[in-house]
This record gives C-alpha cells, structure tokens and sequence, in this order.
C-alpha cells in the first residue's frame, strides 16, 4: 500500500512497451467505495500522492466495488458511494486524460482471470492471508463468505489484468502483492511468460495518521469513533471542533515523540502534511507555546484545506452525466488492456476462442 525487498528485473511479456502505446510506466491502484468520504488517514496516507504518479506514471485508478461486497452493503448507498468516490478523485486532482478512471465491476475480466488465479492457488496458501483472518475473527470462519476468502485472489487479477510496472503499497498490502508475484511467476512458468512481476511503490513521506481521540490507532473508518475521525466532506466547521477537541499528553511541550506524546506527535504529523512544514520546524515554532495555539491553528489548516476539496466534490455530484462519462471513458481505456491480457492468458491456458475473441 515498505520494508520490500529491492526491486528485480521483470520477466518479458508478449505485450511491449511500444504496444502498450506509452512510454510512461503503469501503476494500478484502487479503492472501495465503502464510506460516504474519504477521510484524513486514507486520504493523507496514500490518495493524494494518486496525483503526483500521473506526471511520470500512466495510470490506472479503479473504484472496487466487487471487494465492497465481500461483506453486505446496502445496494443504493453502494452505486452511492461509488460515484461519490469517483468525485473525489477529480476534486483531489486526477486527471481524466492522464489516469484511467474506472468502476472494477464494469470490466468482467476481472472475474474472468479471478478464476483462473484462483485455480492455480492454494487452499492452504489462501487461508494463511492475515486479513482473511482479521476480518472474519470477530463472526469466525464459518460466518465468512467465500468472497472474503478469495478476496486477495481478486486483488492479484486487479493487478496482473494491466500488467503494470508498479503498486503503491502500504503495510497491510505487503502480502498480497507478495501472492500477486507468486501467482505471477506460478503461471509464467506452468504455461508461458505473460505477465510482468509488479514492483511495489513505495509512497514517500507517507503520513501515518491516528485516530484524534486514540492516536495510539490509525485513522480508520472501520475501528474509528465519529470524534475520532476526520471527514474530507464533513462541515469544516465540525471537522475544526474534532481537532480542537483531539486527546493531547501530559505536560505542555509541543514535541514530536510516538510513544510519550502520542496525542501531539499525531496532530504535528497532520499540521506537516497538510503544509508541507518539517516536523521540526514546526517543533520549533510552537517551542514555549501551549497545546491550545496548536489546536486552534491547526483546525485554522484543516478548514482552509478541506473546504475547496468538499465544495468541488459537492459541485461535481450535482452532474451525475459528467460523472458518468468520466467512468465510461476510464472503462473503455481499462477494458482494452483487460481483454488483451485475458485474450493471452485464455489461449495459453487452452480454452477456445470464441469468434469475439479471435
């Protein structure tokens, strides 16, 4: 979504790089459309640096509605969502015309080469996901749909569908991008070499923000109180109040220290990446000043950054056609990459082309 080893020489695919119709490497990256906003730790941690990939990247930015459904989602609130979602995106900076914009379930191939990964893997190998083990321990095993299972199955044709150079990682996504590679190589050497072996990319200076009232945690919109959190298109009036309101530590010294003044280090790591201000500059301009100047000022930075960011994305939903064609045009760039790799995977595996595929 760090700590991966070097990267190495990809394998030669079929397809080259003057086929692929660009010189820029591809990068794929998703996300699920499972909340009403993103929010500070998604949003400063990962999506934003989304932006900077399209100068030297060409990308790929799905919407992963098929994941959503892994556990029940109300079907209104997920076309909801997922629209929403794509409004963001453009609110935050993507481009249309640089970055592929699309919903996963509008392209079947991702389906379609799921079953295949899925059939060179594993039982064992697939159980031993840890987030297959964190999500179904609360209901256990038995409560868990297959879906969840298979989850990080799906992940893998997410990405070997584009055969991108490279996969923004995070912590939490270190395994499966390892049983990406695995499925990769497993498949290039049972049959023929057809997909590239994706590098992760590692996102520089990526902020790890904590949730505002138990900055111990992360920022999550599943494990995070309403306080806790803070929403790209809440009120900026209720957003200041949660910051102004954020647990701080014993003492009064603004300093930055994880494990002594958690509280503080948390609302400096956010003060950083929203102004792109050292850390220890801003350790030396609050030195002999209290936590309420940081507070206030920082919920001053919150204000001036989410507001644009909200009334963008507001504007942008009022036009649901825009929308709509944003995703069409991301589908129709998507899908013909997606069907010339399950075209090749397909014929190498040995099924029958039908005379739409030939």
């Amino acid at each position: 979504m760090p700590g991966m080893s070097a990267p190495t020489t990809a394998p030669e695919v079929e397809v080259s790089e003057a086929a692929s119709g660009t010189a820029r490497p591809r990068v794929l990256s998703g996300i699920q459309p499972t909340a009403d906003s993103f929010h500070f730790g998604n949003y400063l941690g990962a999506l934003r640096q989304w932006v900077d990939l399209q100068r030297d990247h060409q990308p790929f930015f799905f919407i992963a509605d098929q994941h959503a459904i892994t556990v029940e989602q109300d079907p209104r609130l997920l076309r909801e969502r997922t629209l929403r979602a794509a409004a963001q995106l453009l609110a935050m900076g993507i481009d249309p015309d640089r970055s592929a914009i699309f919903v996963q379930s509008q392209i079947p191939e991702h389906s379609q080469l799921s079953w295949v990964l899925q059939c060179l893997t594993g039982f064992g190998e697939a159980r031993r996901m840890t987030q297959f083990k964190d999500k179904s321990a609360k209901g256990g095993e038995g409560a868990a749909s297959v879906g969840l299972f298979t989850y990080p199955i799906l992940q893998a044709a997410d990405i070997l569908l584009y055969r991108p150079h490279y996969v923004p990682v995070g912590e939490d996504q270190r395994q499966h991008l390892e049983l990406t590679r695995d499925l990769a190589q497993r498949f290039n050497h049972r049959f023929k070499k057809t997909f590239r072996l994706p590098e992760p990319y590692i996102l520089k200076s990526t902020a790890k923000i904590g949730d505002l009232q138990n900055p111990t945690a992360k920022m999550s919109k599943s494990s995070s109180g309403v306080s806790g959190i803070i929403e790209m298109l809440d009120d900026p009036a209720m957003s200041a109040k949660k910051v102004r309101s954020a647990v701080t530590d014993s003492g009064s010294e603004i300093r930055f220290d994880p494990d002594d003044k958690p509280g503080v280090s948390n609302l400096l790591t956010i003060y950083s990446a929203l102004t792109a201000t050292s850390v220890t500059e801003l350790e030396a301009e609050y030195a002999g000043r209290g936590y309420g100047d940081l507070k206030k000022e920082l919920a001053e930075c919150v204000v001036a950054f989410v507001t644009p960011f909200r009334e963008r994305t507001l504007e942008l939903l009022t036009d649901q056609t825009y929308l709509t064609e944003v995703l069409h045009q991301g589908a129709e760039t998507a899908g013909a990459v997606a069907r010339t790799t399950l075209r090749d995977v397909y014929q190498r595996v040995g099924f029958v082309a039908s005379a739409g595929r030939a």
